[in-house]
């Protein structure tokens, strides 16, 4: 069994709900450098986001809440986006034929305006394994992880955070 299925073995158990959120500290830690591919195979690699603030949502289709946050984020990345905001959604669904299609037709649906990818085990890995999901990273214009909250959250308290990475105070 490979890594990422083990953690999607795990994961069905443990689907973190809204009123759950766990928020941790903001770390200063660099962001660790990926290339994964989208739903169409393309390779999209974090270096594409370099000066840019990036949310990096690890989620599923299968997953509540991780399916109650997306029209947040449909939101933030059109109010946003032109300031600068770049949302990756990394898919967790499992690997197999028709994986892309399923993830399509998801993001079809609800109207998803921002870069979907599917994880591969390095990716979870560097990201220090990923045990509930949602798990989402801000991650600054420097590349730092300014934020990992784990469950979902309603978007405007998330927005709050993104505001305060986007528009930092003087």
């Amino acid at each position: 069994m490979s890594t990422r299925a083990a953690i999607l073995a795990a994961l069905s158990l443990v689907l973190v709900p809204a009123a759950a959120v766990r928020a941790e500290p903001a770390r200063a830690a660099q962001a660790p450098a990926w290339k994964l591919v989208d739903v169409d195979g393309k390779e999209v690699s974090s270096a594409q986001f370099k000066g840019k603030v990036l949310v990096l949502d690890f989620w599923a289709t299968w997953c509540g809440p991780c399916r109650s946050e997306i029209p947040g984020y449909v939101g933030l990345q059109k109010k946003y986006g032109p300031e600068g905001l770049a949302i990756v959604g990394v898919s967790l669904d499992e690997e197999g034929p028709g994986r892309a299609e399923l993830v399509r037709k998801f993001m079809h649906k609800l109207e998803m305006n921002y870069t979907v990818v599917f994880a591969s085990d390095d990716t979870v890995g560097a990201f220090g394994g990923i045990d509930a999901i949602p798990t989402t990273f801000l991650i600054d214009r420097d590349g730092n992880i300014r934020d990992k909250k784990v469950g979902a959250e309603p978007s405007g308290e998330y927005e709050r955070k993104i505001l305060a990475v986007l528009r930092p105070a003087p």
